[in-house]
C-alpha cells in the first residue's frame, strides 16, 4: 500500500488536520463550480437569470446530494478494508464499486432528466423563469455520469488516505469551468444552459484526471479482471452503507424542494436574494463538510483496525474543530458578506437586505450545523449509515415544519428559520444516537482494548 495514508497510527490530530485541509479546499473549489455559474449569469445576463439558476439548486442537490452520499458509502467500505490492510478484499471493493458507480449513473440519468419539468412546476416555479430553470438543470442532470466518476474517483483516493490529489485536479477543473461559462455564455450565446455545460465538462475531466493519478501512483488501486467479478452478497455490503448515505441527502433535499417551492411565492427577488445568499452561506459552511468527510474516513479505517481507542479520540477533536469553526464562519460572513454580495449582480442593492437577513440567521446557527456532520458522519464511518436516516427524516420534518408555519406567519424570516430549525431537530437525533453506539459498541471494544494494553504490559 505504498504511498497511501495510514490513518490508524500517528497523532490524531495531525492525522484528522492534514486530511481535513484538502478536502477543505477542494470543497471550496468544487462549490465555484455552482457560484461561479450564478455569478457570470447574474453578471452577464439579469437577476431574473441567476434566479432561474438558483430556483434549481434544491432539485439539483435531490441528484447530487444522493450521488455524494451513495459514493461516499462506497468509499467507507473500501476504507475499511485499507484499515483493516485486507489488500484483496480492498481491490474487490474498488471494482464492485466500479460496476455499481456504473449502475447509478444510468438509473439515475434515467430517472431525473424525465422528471425535471415536472418538479419545477410541482415548487411553483415563475413563469418568467421556468424555461430558463429546466435548460439549467436537465442539462446538469443529463450530465450525471461526469458527477458520479469525479466522486467515486475522489472517494477511492480518499479512501487510502489521499485527500490531496483530487484538490489539484478540482483546482484545475475551476480554472476550466470559469473559461467555459465565458466562452459558452458570452461567445457561443448559450444563456443558462451554457453555464450548466460548462459545470459538466469540468466535473468529467477532474474525474478522469482523478483515475489516471490513482492508476499511475498507487499501486493497490491497480485492480485484475478477477477483481471486477460480481459478487450479489459483496455487492449488497457495500449498497447498504452507501445507500443510506444517499437516501440520507436526499431526505434533505426533499425539505430544501418544500422550503423553495414556499420561496418561490414570494417572488423573483426573494428568490434572487435566497440564491446568492445560500452560495455565500454554502462557501462558509465547507470546514464542516471537509471536517465530517475527514471523520468518516478517519473512523472508517481505525473501526477496520478495531482501534476504538483511536475513534474516541477523533470524535472529541471533531468536537473541537466544531466549536471553532462555527465561531470563524460567523465571523467571516460577517466581515465579507456585502463584497461577497456585489459578486452576483450590479443591481446587489435590491435584494441587499434580504440577503443580509438570510446570512445572519443560519450563519449564527452554525454550531448545530457542524454537530450534524461530526456525529452523522463519525458514525457512517463505523458503519451504522441506516441509522442516520433518523435524524435524516427528523431534520425533513422540521424544515417543512418551519417552511410552511414559520413563513406564513413571518413570511422571509420563516424561511431563513428553517434551516436552523431542521439542523437542531437532526442534532437531537443524532446525539441519541452517538450515545448508543458508543454505550453498546464502542465501550466495550475500549475496555476490551485497555484490558489487552495492560496485560502486554
Amino acid at each position: 500500500m505504498k504511498g497511501s495514508v495510514d490513518l490508524t497510527v500517528g497523532n490524531p490530530w495531525k492525522n484528522i488536520l492534514y486530511f481535513c485541509i484538502p478536502i477543505l479546499i477542494s470543497n471550496i473549489f468544487q462549490q465555484l463550480y455552482s457560484m461561479v455559474d450564478t455569478i457570470i449569469v447574474g453578471q452577464t445576463i439579469s437577476l431574473s437569470a441567476l434566479a432561474a439558476v438558483g430556483c434549481t439548486g434544491s432539485i439539483s442537490f435531490l441528484v447530487i446530494g444522493f450521488i455524494s452520499g451513495i459514493t461516499g458509502g462506497f468509499g467507507v467500505m473500501m476504507a475499511q478494508y485499507f484499515g483493516a490492510k485486507s489488500e484483496e478484499n480492498f481491490k474487490r471493493s474498488v471494482g464492485t464499486c466500479y460496476i455499481l458507480s456504473i449502475i447509478v449513473s444510468i438509473v439515475v440519468t434515467a430517472i431525473s432528466v424525465p422528471t425535471a419539468m415536472p418538479l419545477l412546476k410541482l415548487m411553483h416555479t415563475g413563469d418568467d423563469i421556468i424555461d430558463r430553470a429546466y435548460s439549467y438543470i436537465v442539462t446538469i442532470y443529463a450530465g450525471v455520469a461526469a458527477t458520479v466518476v469525479y466522486n467515486m474517483s475522489a472517494a477511492m483516493l480518499r479512501a487510502i488516505g489521499d485527500s490531496r490529489s483530487p484538490l489539484i485536479f478540482l483546482i484545475m477543473a475551476s480554472v476550466l469551468n470559469i473559461g467555459l461559462d465565458f466562452l459558452f455564455i458570452l461567445y457561443f450565446r448559450m444563456d443558462v444552459m451554457g453555464a450548466g455545460l460548462a459545470t459538466v465538462l469540468s466535473q468529467l475531466i477532474a474525474g478522469i484526471a482523478c483515475i489516471a493519478y490513482g492508476l499511475k501512483r498507487y499501486e493497490i488501486l491497480r485492480i485484475r479482471k478477477e477483481h471486477f467479478r460480481w459478487n450479489t452478497a459483496f455487492a449488497w455490503k457495500h449498497t447498504m452503507v452507501g445507500l443510506p448515505m444517499a437516501l440520507q441527502f436526499s431526505i434533505t433535499a426533499v425539505g430544501v424542494m418544500v422550503v423553495q417551492s414556499v420561496l418561490n411565492d414570494l417572488g423573483t427577488m426573494k428568490v434572487a436574494a435566497y440564491t446568492a445568499a445560500s452560495k455565500i452561506d454554502t462557501i462558509a459552511q465547507q470546514p464542516f463538510l471537509a471536517m465530517g468527510a475527514a471523520i468518516a474516513t478517519y473512523c472508517a479505517q481505525n473501526y477496520g483496525a478495531h482501534r476504538f481507542e483511536r475513534i474516541r479520540k477523533g470524535m472529541n477533536i471533531g468536537l473541537v474543530l466544531t466549536v471553532l469553526f462555527s465561531v470563524a464562519g460567523f465571523l467571516l460572513v460577517l466581515v465579507l458578506r456585502s463584497p461577497l454580495l456585489r459578486l452576483f449582480s450590479e443591481d446587489y442593492a435590491t435584494i441587499q437586505d434580504d440577503a443580509y437577513l438570510f446570512l445572519f440567521i443560519n450563519t449564527g446557527s452554525y454550531l448545530f450545523l457542524g454537530l450534524i456532520y461530526l456525529y452523522r458522519n463519525g458514525i457512517q464511518g463505523m458503519g451504522f449509515s441506516a441509522v442516520t436516516m433518523l435524524s435524516g427524516v427528523s431534520e425533513l420534518v422540521m424544515r417543512v415544519f418551519a417552511a410552511l408555519v414559520f413563513a406564513s406567519l413571518w413570511g422571509f424570516v420563516g424561511i431563513c428559520s428553517a434551516n436552523p430549525a431542521a439542523w437542531i431537530g437532526a442534532d437531537i437525533i443524532l446525539i441519541i444516537i452517538y450515545c448508543r453506539v458508543y454505550r453498546r459498541k464502542l465501550k466495550p471494544a475500549l475496555l476490551r482494548e485497555r484490558q489487552l494494553l495492560s496485560e502486554n504490559a
